[in-house]
């Protein structure tokens, strides 16, 4: 990465492998293809959706972050839309270098830019490094929630 950070991107039909194994490193209950079809579908549809990914100094892809513009009610915010970061990730040997923050930083001026004044997130309640993670860009935690499922079927 350069004295400046890394290189912020927003992604597109270019970067679908790298995204994909990125993805996929993130959520690994999701299949390569599976990742791929995603991110070409989100490529394809709506306005509503972004992607940017960050590069270093050699050219590789360390990382990428997701947001979409919510509409409907999200947990703790009192505006819409409200930009909402679906997924973060960099490269564990990449981290610390402010990769994160200049993504985060990317998806919260995109959600501006469409006049969103509020930008949340959500964690798996257990995930405590996200929890820290998210406070250290400046989230406050507004409210902890368990879901619950019953088989009806």
């Amino acid at each position: 990465m350069t004295d400046g950070g890394p290189r912020i991107v927003r992604a597109g039909t270019s970067h679908v492998e790298r995204w994909a194994f990125l993805r996929a490193e993130l959520w690994p209950d999701a299949s390569l293809p599976e990742h791929r079809d995603d991110i070409l579908a989100q490529l394809k549809g709506s306005d509503d959706q972004v992607a940017f990914l960050a590069f270093d100094d050699a050219g590789e892809a360390i990382g990428f972050a997701e947001a979409a513009l919510r509409h409907d009610y999200v947990n703790g915010c009192d505006t819409s839309p409200v930009v909402f970061l679906e997924g973060i990730f960099v490269e564990p040997s990449a981290r610390r270098r402010g990769a994160a923050r200049a993504l985060a930083d990317a998806i919260r001026d995109w959600g501006r830019a469409r006049g969103c004044i509020e930008m949340a997130s959500d964690a798996d309640i257990t995930n405590g490094a996200s929890h820290a993670f998210h406070a250290a860009l400046g989230f406050a935690e507004t409210e902890r929630v368990v879901y619950f499922r019953k088989d009806i079927g």
